[in-house]
């Protein structure tokens, strides 16, 4: 069974939730905040910034025993958390730790939004679905931040048949983003919902060919310069469906192109070594 890449989409979210750093940073400085931010988008060493990463978390620990009610901080923390396990080379078990309290702060976050999010992960699917329907353009940061997190949650809980069952959570949220607003974060939504429809082959419910159009409409809006869209596209539409040509295609232009993005060089860095890799393996898997 082809499970979710979460992984993978941890590099998405780096580079569009490392701006929830200055969201606490902010608070001591707005200026140095707002660097801070444009300093790890920008940063082409993905190693450096993992190492960084840890101190961030401490910080974020610190200043959340002192304002435990805080949404920014706790969107910020789930969403660090979220994105170390991203830079994380191997499996070492940290991984499902780091994802409950990713998933957990997200929850927190999600409920001091607003009453009518709290403990979505409780409600059964036909409440939580009218839960998500009545939410508004306001919600739109708070949605996003557990939908990640929660896709996050069931890729390291994967052996939990009843974690894997959410995935139609997920499903729900990264619609609702959708239909609020399109462009959101430049449809990286769109990439969520490409993955989800591709976990699994038709036969077993999977629907690739709805995969490829959210796939091609997170590309067109992020104007090709999101070049982990491309990665994606091709490791899991084009691998299921052993499109050779589409695959090679989409990654030899992640290899190709310039690197260089405001706000997504850290992300097309990691995207780039990623295409590298799928390319190399390419001959064993087709």
């Amino acid at each position: 069974m082809r499970i979710l890449k979460i992984k993978v989409l941890c590099l998405c979210w780096i580079c569009i939730q490392l701006s929830g750093c200055g969201l606490f940073i902010s608070n001591v400085t707005q200026e140095f905040g707002d660097n801070l931010t444009q300093a790890l988008l920008n940063h082409n060493d993905p190693e450096t910034i993992a190492s960084a990463m840890p101190s961030f978390l401490l910080l974020l620990e610190t200043m959340l025993i002192n304002d435990p009610e805080n949404e920014a901080l706790l969107s910020s923390a789930s969403s660090m958390y979220g994105a170390y396990i991203g830079f994380l080379h191997k499996e070492t078990g940290r991984e499902r730790v780091l994802s409950n309290k990713a998933m957990a702060y997200a929850l927190r976050s999600v409920c001091i939004h607003h009453d009518s999010l709290c403990r979505l992960n409780e409600q059964q699917y036909d409440q939580f679905e009218q839960s998500i329907k009545q939410t508004d353009k306001d919600d739109i940061d708070a949605l996003y931040t557990l939908g990640t997190a929660w896709a996050l949650w069931i890729q390291k809980n994967k052996s939990d048949w009843n974690a894997i069952a959410q995935l139609a959570q997920v499903k729900a949220i990264m619609l609702r983003i959708t239909a609020l607003d399109k462009g959101y974060k430049k449809g990286n939504a769109f990439a969520y919902l490409g993955v989800l429809e591709t976990i699994l082959p038709p036969a077993l419910g999977g629907d690739p060919e709805r995969g490829k159009q959210y796939f091609e409409t997170a590309m067109a809006l992020s104007e090709g310069k999101n070049l982990m869209v491309k990665v994606l596209f091709a490791e899991q539409y084009a691998r299921m469906m052993f499109d050779r040509e589409l695959h090679d295609q989409l990654l030899h232009a992640v290899v190709n192109a310039t690197l260089e993005e405001p706000g997504l060089t850290l992300l097309n860095t990691l995207a780039q070594k990623q295409a590298k890799d799928l390319l190399t393996s390419a001959d064993d898997y087709f």
